[in-house]
């Protein structure tokens, strides 16, 4: 009988300090960009979590509201995904921040997302990052399934 494993997500802390880097640099407004790696792969009874291997800064392109919402243009899009393609990754996913706000998708966010994506949120309270959580969305679009998220102090190689 085999178990069905709670999605994860691994990002070195380096990584993970340049998100939370960000977040506080455009406070109060959000901040995004992409999540760039390799998904979860299975060898025998090992499963490998998804692995976020870089990150890329993208601008908000929310002009009305930069501090609760934020936009990422289809150029923006197509931009991750060749990045991702010429060092041999995958577009895996996103990050945003939450100005004062907690860590955890709103509905606003529930709307703008796509399936299958890991969708990092860091909450950050009067410019200090707090919490950062992982989220994906479900296949039926109705809700978010929380992904855990493994800091480990360098990146991880798999072959």
């Amino acid at each position: 009988m085999s178990t069905i494993e709670s999605p994860k997500l691994s990002i070195s802390e380096a990584l993970a300090e340049k998100i939370r880097q960000h977040s506080a640099e455009t406070y109060p407004h959000e901040c995004c960009g992409a999540l760039l790696g390799r998904d979860a792969s299975t060898s025998g009874d090992r499963i490998a979590p998804r692995e976020v291997l870089h990150c890329l800064r993208l601008v908000n392109r929310r002009d009305d509201s930069p501090k609760n919402r934020f936009s990422i243009a289809p150029l923006d899009v197509i931009e991750a995904d060749r990045a991702a393609q010429v060092q041999g990754m995958d577009l895996i996913g996103w990050y945003h921040s939450h100005p004062d706000h907690p860590a955890a998708p709103s509905e606003y966010d529930r709307n703008h997302a796509w399936p299958w994506f890991s969708y990092i949120i860091v909450n950050v309270q009067e410019g200090i990052p707090k919490e950062m959580t992982s989220w994906r969305l479900n296949d039926d679009r109705k809700e978010y399934s929380q992904e855990a998220i493994e800091i480990h102090s360098e990146a991880t190689a798999r072959s």
